[in-house]
């Protein structure tokens, strides 16, 4: 079977993709909560503790917005969008998954981060960001969390899927 196959509806095949992509997402939603209670029980915001020097710390915040602390402040307009955007996700998942395994994941890896900021911001009011990227004094990334990363993950697969499959045969 070629990867660039489609997945039967239903079939014994899209079963094993959708459990398989859907203990991934909640381990990664697990590592997500698991970390956040860590930093919010170890560390004052704005603590930082320097992992590698002038590259990589771990650096607590509170993000009250989103991306780039956009909408900041606006935690019940984000807490809304974020849970808009799963229930969409739920409910056009096939469509949007179009038989392709990788977008299983790439779907359920969204919709976990979507579910870990989400819970924050229903939770604390804000979320919980610790992984500093930089270099030196010269520039630095906003601080981001495991959620984050998996949106991040999530959408480059999708991306990478839509460019790499261009054309996807026609379902019978």
């Amino acid at each position: 079977m070629n990867w660039r196959d489609r997945i039967d509806k239903n079939s014994s095949r899209e079963k094993q993709v959708f459990i398989r992509a859907g203990i991934a997402a909640l381990l990664i939603l697990a590592a997500d909560q698991l970390t956040k209670w860590y930093f919010s029980r170890n560390f004052i915001p704005g603590q930082s503790v320097e992992i590698i020097p002038g590259i990589f710390n771990f650096t607590f915040v509170r993000n009250l917005g989103a991306a780039w602390s956009i909408f900041s402040g606006y935690v019940w307009m984000l807490l809304a969008f974020g849970m808009a955007a799963a229930v969409a996700i739920i409910v056009f998942f096939r469509n949007l998954a179009e038989g392709c395994a990788e977008r299983y994941y790439a779907l359920l890896l969204i919709l976990s981060g979507i579910a870990g900021n989400t819970f924050d911001r229903a939770y604390h009011g804000a979320v919980i960001d610790f992984i500093h990227l930089h270099y030196e004094n010269i520039w630095h990334y906003p601080v981001f969390n495991v959620a984050d990363m998996a949106i991040c993950t999530g959408v480059a697969i999708y991306l990478l899927s839509g460019f790499l499959r261009k054309e996807l045969p026609k379902e019978k």
